[in-house]
């Protein structure tokens, strides 16, 4: 499960920076948010426009049938036979770019650890999205979690390797190949 991630502007982070920065042009006026992510703020996803990866704003978790609540996180092995996740997985896939994601340790401690790839400060992770009343939702697509994460919790997002994006956003058939692949090992921290 993926159910907080980061978006901070470090100054290491010129992808971060320069998606926001797209953003900000495209929706001068905005309501993006950054720093710590919740479901339902509104943040920026990669998604195809024309033949190239642009960046625009999504609010975070599809609604569900009851409107109570939303879907934050898809998972990869069964989206593709979900009737909620099927024609978005197939036809509206998205990147949605973060400085790490956070999960907690299941024991009485509940400890929270930060999760990033290792020598980068960009973490891409795997979604999909849709228009729901006149707005655009995206979900995180997760997997079993690797050697890297399986300690703290025992799922972990679709995590996208930078050259990747493309394929992932643009090739079907690849991407649903990416979603059956290993995952790369992360580093962990623990969060105060």
């Amino acid at each position: 499960m993926c159910g907080r991630y980061t978006l901070f502007t470090d100054n290491e982070s010129e992808d971060i920076r320069n998606i926001i920065r797209e953003v900000q042009e495209k929706q001068p006026e905005n309501n993006m948010k950054s720093g710590e992510i919740y479901p339902t703020n509104t943040a920026p996803i990669l998604k195809a426009e024309g033949n190239q990866l642009g960046a625009d704003l999504a609010i975070w978790g599809f609604p569900k049938f009851d409107g109570k609540g939303v879907i934050i996180n898809a998972r990869s092995e069964t989206a593709e036979q979900k009737k909620m996740f099927r024609e978005s997985l197939l036809n509206r896939r998205c990147v949605i770019p973060s400085t790490g994601f956070y999960e907690w340790s299941q024991d009485e401690r509940k400890q929270k650890y930060l999760f990033r790839l290792p020598d980068t400060t960009v973490l891409y992770m795997a979604g999909f999205y849709n228009e729901f009343k006149g707005e655009r939702r995206y979900v995180i697509l997760t997997a079993d979690a690797n050697r890297s994460i399986a300690d703290v919790h025992n799922r972990m997002p679709v995590v996208l390797e930078r050259d990747r994006l493309n394929e992932w956003v643009f090739d079907t058939s690849k991407a649903l190949n990416y979603l059956h692949q290993s995952l790369p090992i992360l580093v962990k921290r623990e969060v105060l």
